[in-house]
């Protein structure tokens, strides 16, 4: 298989471009900057141009871009700059993957798609939540349409937990100082999964023709935060006592820090699973112990 991936650089896409590499596929991948390499090929968005040669033979793309949501405060110009990240893009590859008759579109989404769900579960059939990461992945999936015939898959992840950065990167070294604690009541879910899992998901509905539409990339037992800072706190040996109040984390950061920190998913794998996936981390200690 011929893969094109947008935002390889990154996390998820640096493991997830190895991968396909070590299983014999070939992969390509669109960069901002001059490309240093056969493989990669040079885009610019905001003028919807890619370099000749992208697309020639390429059986899917993949386009996990998008700039981070976190931190800082989302002021008017911030989540313009956030959707902008994000849906022109989309909007442009998806518009290329219909010209040049690529198969398959496998499109970043996130579990912020739900809003807050308290203790509900929700799994792909559940409806748009509220709040602005609600309304951002709304925009961002819709921005696929233009993709034609193409088979497009719309990965809704979670929080992907791995040394090598991510939410686990961020907060090991904190954990290690004894600086764990819980945010808010701690009652909010988490959901998660393991880098391993997000990238062989990936590739799961890349070969497998019978997926499409909205699948959750997360782990099959979503825990609340609470839940989540203790198995953090055995996994590196510290006790993680504090606690953040959610008033704080709003007046500081405002509504990023209410959506990001206090808003939680119960969000489950249905699509995944009913597909056949079989994931390496069933449980948070398993993930946490991988990474």
């Amino acid at each position: 298989m011929r893969v094109l991936i947008a935002g390889a650089s990154g996390l998820i896409g640096s493991a997830l471009a190895g991968r396909l590499r070590r299983e014999g596929h070939e992969v390509r991948t669109l960069v901002r900057r001059e490309a240093r390499a056969a493989t990669e090929f040079r885009w610019d968005p905001p003028s919807g141009t890619i370099t000749a040669g992208a697309f020639e033979g390429a059986d899917a793309v993949v386009n996990l871009g998008g700039r981070r949501l976190f931190p800082g405060r989302w002021s008017a110009m911030r989540k313009q700059e956030l959707t902008d990240s994000r849906v022109e893009p989309t909007e442009v590859l998806a518009e290329a993957v219909a010209e040049h008759g690529v198969g398959v579109l496998v499109n970043a989404s996130a579990v912020g798609y739900y809003g807050h769900t308290r203790e509900s579960i929700v799994d792909e059939s559940a409806p748009r939540g509220r709040g602005f990461l609600a309304e951002l992945c709304e925009a961002w999936e819709a921005a696929t349409a233009h993709a034609g015939d193409a088979r497009v898959v719309k990965i809704r992840t979670g929080l992907v937990l791995s040394a090598r950065g991510g939410l686990y990167g961020t907060l090991r070294p904190l954990f290690r100082l004894g600086l764990g604690g819980r945010l808010g009541d701690g009652r909010q879910y988490l959901p998660w999964i393991a880098l391993d899992d997000e990238v062989g998901a990936i590739v799961h509905v890349l070969t497998h023709d019978d997926v499409s539409g909205p699948v959750n990339l997360t782990g099959p037992a979503p825990v609340t935060n609470a839940e989540f800072t203790r198995a953090v706190g055995r996994a590196v040996g510290r006790p993680a006592p504090w606690r953040v109040p959610g008033f704080a984390l709003k007046a500081v950061l405002g509504q990023a820090g209410e959506e990001m920190a206090l808003f939680g998913q119960r969000a489950v794998p249905a699509a995944l699973e009913r597909s056949g996936y079989e994931f390496r981390h069933r449980t948070l200690a398993a993930a946490l112990a991988a990474a």
